[in-house]
């Protein structure tokens, strides 16, 4: 599994607030770390989900992510009071340079691989939906399952696709296991 959690040990590392958040977003949701720093989290709250705009998102594919707990409530409205009206790049950088910020402040706080956390949120919520781990989680493999069970599987891997902003369902297999 290349799933990754960030501890608040870990976040505490992370002196840029708007960099603390970005990566908070990325965990919770699931979005690439383009879109947690491009994201303008007022304008992306429509209630019941995160709406993403295509200019954001990788291939420009528009999509919406679930608001599902109340843990991601509470960190979209601590997103808003921090971005305000505009994104979770602060006003006067631009997007290349809050990147920069980005890289270096996670590495200076010695973490890597922060998509990690997309791997983490694909296999949280494919327990969600399944009730059972993916197999990169220590769940059973798509042979091991009971045809209901695959049928359950495979909704969860599309809805999970989707939410990912990816086409295919194929691609959960990285994500998950097979």
């Amino acid at each position: 599994s290349k799933a990754k959690d960030l501890t608040s040990e870990q976040l505490a590392r992370v002196k840029d607030e708007y960099v603390r958040m970005s990566l908070r977003l990325q965990q919770a949701f699931g979005l690439r770390r383009e879109e947690a720093l491009k994201i303008q989290p007022r304008w992306a709250d429509r209630g019941d989900r995160l709406q993403l705009k295509a200019s954001w998102t990788k291939g420009g594919r528009e999509r919406s992510v679930p608001i599902r707990t109340r843990e991601q409530r509470g960190l979209l409205e601590q997103a808003k009071r921090l971005a305000g009206f505009g994104a979770l790049i602060p006003r006067g950088r631009q997007y290349i340079e809050q990147l920069r910020i980005y890289e270096r402040q996670t590495a200076n706080a010695g973490l890597s691989k922060m998509h990690g956390l997309r791997h983490d949120y694909a296999q949280q919520r494919y327990l969600e939906l399944t009730g059972w781990r993916s197999p990169h989680a220590g769940g059973p493999a798509r042979e091991q399952l009971s045809g209901a069970q695959r049928q359950v599987d495979q909704r969860a891997r599309l809805t999970i696709s989707e939410e990912l902003g990816h086409q295919r369902g194929q691609i959960t297999a990285v994500y998950l296991g097979r």
